[in-house]
């Protein structure tokens, strides 16, 4: 007697599957740039003109990352590498179901941002630089955190005591100093939307 009430399948729903139900091709937008450079005002302007498009995207930043997930890290080199290492694994699986990710994170070194473009697939990352100099961002430091790097509160804070590499071959570049929102919104769709299938 059989008890199955729905046939046995072989193998569970693939990404492709997803994709089509949403008509989008699943990326992970990563911003990458300086504290106070606008990566995460950038990423949510981009959200919220994706999701008036018909995409389903998710933004993924410090606000929700460092409040769950990655609650128990800290600040030391260590911590980051594991920081970004967690954040590039959630990418992943966002990506997997079909979703658009905005990822907006400083990730200061070369090395760190290959390790997410390694584990998120580099045909799926798409390296965001929110270039806006260390001047633009410390004139602006929205949360105090420059003035205290300088005062040595904070340790190893990146473009005050410790370094911020520059991407060679971001998708695309953007310096928020020079340019304003609406201008910005263009840019990134400009560059996204091809790739995203739309």
């Amino acid at each position: 007697m059989n008890n199955h009430i729905y046939p046995i399948f072989d193998q569970t729903l693939q990404r492709n599957d997803r994709e089509n139900m949403l008509n989008q091709k699943a990326k992970v937008i990563w911003f990458t740039g300086l504290s106070g450079s606008g990566k995460s005002t950038l990423a949510i302007a981009l959200e919220r003109e994706l999701h008036q498009k018909g995409i389903l995207c998710y933004l993924l930043d410090g606000d929700n990352i460092r409040t769950g997930i990655n609650n128990n890290l800290g600040f030391s080199e260590a911590d980051r590498t594991e920081n970004i290492r967690r954040i590039a694994e959630v990418s992943k699986l966002f990506a997997d179901c079909g979703v658009v990710v905005l990822a907006a994170f400083i990730s200061p070194t070369t090395e760190i941002r290959n390790q997410a473009s390694e584990i998120i697939g580099k045909d799926d990352f798409v390296e965001v630089f929110v270039s806006t100099p260390l001047e633009v961002c410390e004139q602006r430091d929205v949360k105090g955190l420059y003035k205290k790097a300088r005062a040595g509160e904070i340790p190893n804070f990146t473009g005050i005591s410790s370094p911020f590499e520059a991407p060679e071959k971001p998708a695309l570049a953007i310096d928020t100093s020079q340019y304003d929102m609406g201008t910005c919104v263009e840019m990134m769709l400009d560059t996204i939307l091809p790739l995203i299938g739309h």
